[in-house]
């Protein structure tokens, strides 16, 4: 088993187990390997070596996280790197979201206008929304969140 430390154009830091290196690089051709953040599929190999204890000195501190730059989205080249804590606690945070939510894919908005006229049941839903979409929701007085979930979040961990 090979442990690989990752990274997406994003800046986002995560692990990632293979069988081989050959199994890392076909993979990722493929597209088959995704930040679980952002779920950018454009993954790099960070330089890794093996920890080695040499005595108890601290880790070196890393450099705290700026704020994003205004306009810029998760996900896009304008992102900040998160802390390790904070990405961890947003992936639970985006699984419970995930967990607790309907997914309707892109009935979102006729969903949620139909929860909205009383044509349906009110309940949590998830899905996909055009910009101009999310802008007719919020101009009839529907809430409206807009909340990017990294695919894993959806899915079950292995």
């Amino acid at each position: 088993m090979k442990v690989l430390d990752l990274h997406c154009h994003a800046g986002h830091v995560f692990e990632g187990w293979f069988a081989s290196e050959d199994d890392f690089q076909g993979q990722n051709q493929r597209g088959l390997v995704q930040c679980p953040f952002c779920g950018d599929s454009g993954i790099s190999k960070r330089l890794s070596a093996p920890r080695l204890n040499l005595g108890a000195k601290p880790p070196a501190p890393q450099a705290s996280a700026q704020p994003a730059k205004e306009g810029s989205t998760p996900g896009s080249q304008d992102s900040v790197a998160l802390p390790p804590a904070l990405q961890a606690a947003w992936l639970e945070l985006a699984r419970k979201i995930a967990a607790n939510t309907e997914d309707v894919g892109e009935r979102f908005a006729d969903e949620a206008r139909r929860m909205h006229h009383g044509e349906t049941e009110e309940r949590a839903i998830r899905g996909q929304a055009t910009p101009d979409e999310a802008a007719q929701l919020l101009d009839e007085g529907i809430a409206v969140l807009p909340l990017p979930l990294p695919v894993t979040a959806k899915e079950t961990l292995h």
